[in-house]
């Protein structure tokens, strides 16, 4: 408790540097159990630095965990507590300080209520508080940490302290990338204070995917086939860009070999943009067989501006051969009506990459469960639906957002959020989903699980658009690839 509140402390004067030359002002809400406890390790702290500070706790504070009483004890021999509401007003010559939330830690099971709405939240909206810096001790107040959702009351009201800055223990929590827990977390500073991954409160940390090793990316040596040869499935005339995009982003990622297969009405649609890719003519579901009969073909991508139709028509004859296959956007819309026609189909080689709505075509029960309001917590989370849609699917499912999730059939999944300095607000633009489907394809082609593929693939992806920089188009994605790989790879 006393290196939490060291590490919040400290982690305030890094933030704002201006902080740590000037005494200030503080206001510090304790709450009940141990997040308070820290609470009052930072009000002693910041007084022991000349600051003024005032403490208002919530509950009874005769009935606290034992660390954290002795932590009010400390305080109260040195400084008073009052109750919360917070009645006073600052005054606005003194300039502006900073707000602690110590309310609750990561074990909140249920909304703030109105009472402590109206005695903590309210305040800190008036104007007095307005240029105030605001902390979030662990996660902030109202946020389900395990799910990144408000949790409200029966009626579905909710409210949540909303932080420029989260400082928490030992890892992230999956609250502070998921769902709504970015917009109140603010940047969140992840803090060692000496807990381990068998503690209990070690166990609740969230590991985040990262730079994929170079050798998994890494092509140092061999002939094009060795690399793998992902072929992409086009849809008509008008329609091919999807697979264009998507084929650039394959074969940027390594893949030795791409080729676009596309109906004869959109040949020399293709043929006027492709270079290096290669080129086929696929009409039908028995072309798609014939050609699938070269082992070569090491992956196949099937969805971007496919058509659902012609979706309806490949799939099958693509899952059939068992190859490893990336099935997005129309592959997936495709089975909305008879999702359990698709999953009968699937096999452990596949990854599917539904957005919000694709996925709620496919797992409506997952995505219903979600849309309820978070009474309860821990709340159910994208990471449980994911998981859930993976098992039921019997393969990997990547559920694309800022929060993108990761999930295998055995439960595994990871989470790669594009928050705080990794926030690409710009890959909000058409085919950037198709660019992604094509760096999984090539992964895949390459000969990384699927799982491995997906981590990789968003990380990429993300570093990317952080390269292209604001006014990025999907294009620019695949060509960003070379600066990208060349320091990772050394």
């Amino acid at each position: 408790m006393e290196r939490a509140g060291r590490a919040v402390v400290d982690a305030i004067f890094a933030r704002w540097p201006d902080l740590a030359r000037v005494p200030g002002k503080a206001v510090v809400l304790c709450g009940p159990g141990n997040n308070g406890g820290d609470g009052f390790v930072i009000a002693r702290l910041l007084q022991g630095w000349g600051w003024k500070v005032a403490v208002f706790a919530w509950g009874d504070l005769a009935r606290r965990p034992q660390d954290a009483a002795e932590q009010q004890a400390l305080w109260t021999s040195r400084g008073v507590i009052h109750p919360l509401p917070i009645n006073a007003v600052p005054d606005p010559h003194d300039g502006p300080g900073v707000i602690i939330d110590a309310l609750f830690g990561t074990g909140l099971a249920r909304g703030l209520g109105a009472d402590l709405v109206q005695a903590m939240l309210t305040p800190l909206e008036g104007s007095g508080f307005a240029d105030w810096r605001r902390v979030a001790v662990d996660i902030p107040s109202g946020i389900c940490a395990d799910s990144g959702r408000v949790l409200t009351d029966a009626q579905g009201n909710g409210a949540a302290f909303r932080a420029n800055l989260t400082v928490t223990f030992h890892a992230h929590k999956p609250g502070h990338v998921l769902d709504r827990g970015p917009d109140f977390c603010g940047d969140v500073v992840v803090c060692d204070i000496g807990l381990d991954d068998d503690s209990p409160l070690g166990q609740h940390g969230l590991a985040m995917i990262d730079a994929p090793d170079a050798a998994q990316i890494d092509k140092k040596s061999g002939h094009k086939y060795g690399h793998g040869h992902v072929l992409v499935l086009s849809g008509g005339l008008g329609r091919s860009g999807a697979a264009r995009l998507t084929a650039r982003g394959a074969l940027r990622i390594g893949a030795g070999l791409v080729t676009v297969a596309a109906p004869a009405a959109a040949m020399a649609e293709c043929a006027a943009q492709l270079t290096a890719i290669m080129l086929r003519q696929l009409d039908s579901a028995d072309a798609l067989a014939a050609m699938l009969e070269d082992s070569r073909i090491t992956a196949l991508c099937l969805g971007p501006g496919l058509g659902v139709a012609r979706a309806r028509e490949l799939v099958p004859i693509a899952l059939r051969a068992g190859r490893p296959v990336v099935l997005d956007a129309d592959a997936i819309s495709a089975y909305g009506d008879r999702p359990e026609d698709l999953f009968a189909a699937l096999h452990k080689g596949v990854i599917l990459t539904p957005h919000d709505g694709e996925f709620a075509r496919l797992f409506p029960d997952l995505s219903q469960a979600l849309a309820q309001p978070a009474t309860r917590g821990p709340a159910m989370s994208r990471i449980d639906a994911t998981a859930a849609a993976a098992k039921r699917a019997g393969c990997v499912v990547l559920l694309k957002g800022r929060d993108t999730i990761i999930a295998d059939p055995s439960g595994h999944a990871a989470v790669h959020a594009a928050t705080g300095v990794r926030t690409v607000g710009w890959l909000a633009t058409a085919g950037a989903g198709d660019v992604l489907a094509g760096v999984l394809a090539g992964l895949l082609a390459r000969g990384l699980s699927p799982m491995s593929a997906a981590k990789a693939a968003v990380w990429l992806h993300v570093e990317a658009a952080l390269i292209c920089g604001p006014g990025m188009i999907a294009e620019d994605l695949p060509e960003a690839m070379p600066r990208l790989l060349r320091p990772l790879l050394g």
